[in-house]
């Protein structure tokens, strides 16, 4: 990692740690211990295993996807560079950010630049699509208890509309620029005039010519998903669904851990508040956000002496643990890169 975002990732650590710090201090009670006293440690350790599920989905999903446009990716090359893009997420705003990581994680496994975009740009369109959905099936079918279920964070609603309206954009943008390639060249090339004019870019005739060159690999590799890869966005879609449902199902598991109902359908609508409130840019990682977050919406129906201990728990798997993943990984990587310099040297 480079020297500033070692800084963003201990901006990213310390807010995170302050903010839980100050949920604990108002919400640790003497009552607290009581309820400490009912964990039961195994299914604190099941719910760190339903996040390495998880990310085992996301790999299968990368490896899938890819197959379907005829590149081989290794799976365990595929789960890698999903743990070293969760580094990478938690040093840049909002949990969305490693999406440069995992394309160049998916260049090193023998995919063209164009089509690794396009494989990294479907992945966030169907977790786009599944949030919306699932958000759409919460306020459809569950009705006046998703009301209720959100009156205490008025935004809950908005949120979820806005996610609908982003996600139908983003439909329609990506199948717009399926057919009409020219217009986005059009409108990175204004960007990095726009851009020229107050930093100075330098070699801008050289950065015009490689967005016109990545411009057709990137729809080249579209239009391939479209034509030749909807095999890969059927297992795509079912490995998005199965993600989102494995990373919503860890608050349950954390809750009976601690001795408290499971509040599965409170939990999964809250969960989808988070999850798109975390996709705002807003902080490094999300953090800060997640924890006030959680604490707000979980208080509605977690008894107070223990949403504080909760939400540690939670952001150790989600974020903490993701953290430590990504470095371990990041370090196969070096040690990777270190010895194929090492032997073109030879």
């Amino acid at each position: 990692m480079k020297k500033s975002q070692w800084k963003w990732l201990l901006v990213s650590i310390g807010f995170s740690t302050l903010v839980l710090g100050g949920v604990l201090y108002f919400t640790v009670d003497e009552t607290t211990i009581e309820y400490l006293s009912r964990v039961s440690p195994f299914y604190l350790v099941l719910a760190v295993l339903l996040h390495i599920l998880s990310l085992v989905f996301w790999a299968a999903r990368i490896k899938l996807m890819s197959a379907s446009l005829g590149y081989r990716v290794g799976y365990l090359h595929s789960f890698n560079l999903v743990l070293a893009n969760m580094l990478v997420a938690a040093v840049t705003p909002s949990q969305a950010g490693g999406e440069p990581v995992r394309i160049h994680e998916l260049y090193r496994a023998g995919v063209p630049v164009g089509d690794a975009t396009a494989v990294v740009l479907m992945e966030r369109i169907l977790d786009g699509i599944v949030l919306g959905a699932l958000g759409a099936f919460s306020m459809l079918f569950l009705g006046r208890y998703w009301s209720s279920l959100t009156s205490g964070f008025s935004g809950a609603s908005f949120l979820m509309y806005a996610a609908w309206v982003f996600v139908i954009i983003s439909v329609l943008a990506f199948v717009y620029s399926v057919k009409n390639p020219d217009l986005l060249k059009r409108a990175l090339k204004w960007f990095s005039r726009w851009i020229d004019r107050r930093w100075h870019v330098k070699k801008l005739e050289s950065l015009l010519e490689t967005i016109d060159r990545e411009v057709d690999n990137f729809n080249c590799g579209l239009v391939k998903f479209v034509n030749h890869g909807k095999v890969g966005l059927v297992w795509g879609t079912l490995f998005t669904i199965l993600f989102w449902l494995s990373e919503f199902a860890i608050a349950s598991m954390l809750l009976v851990g601690l001795g408290q109902p499971a509040f599965l359908i409170e939990s999964f609508v809250v969960q989808l508040v988070l999850a798109v409130i975390m996709m705002i840019p807003l902080t490094p990682g999300g953090s800060g956000v997640a924890e006030l977050g959680a604490t707000s919406l979980y208080g509605l129906f977690v008894p107070s002496a223990i949403v504080g201990v909760f939400v540690l728990l939670w952001r150790l798997i989600l974020y903490y643990l993701n953290v430590l993943l990504g470095l371990l990984s990041s370090l196969v990587i070096v040690r990777r890169e270190f010895l194929a310099r090492a032997g073109k040297q030879r």
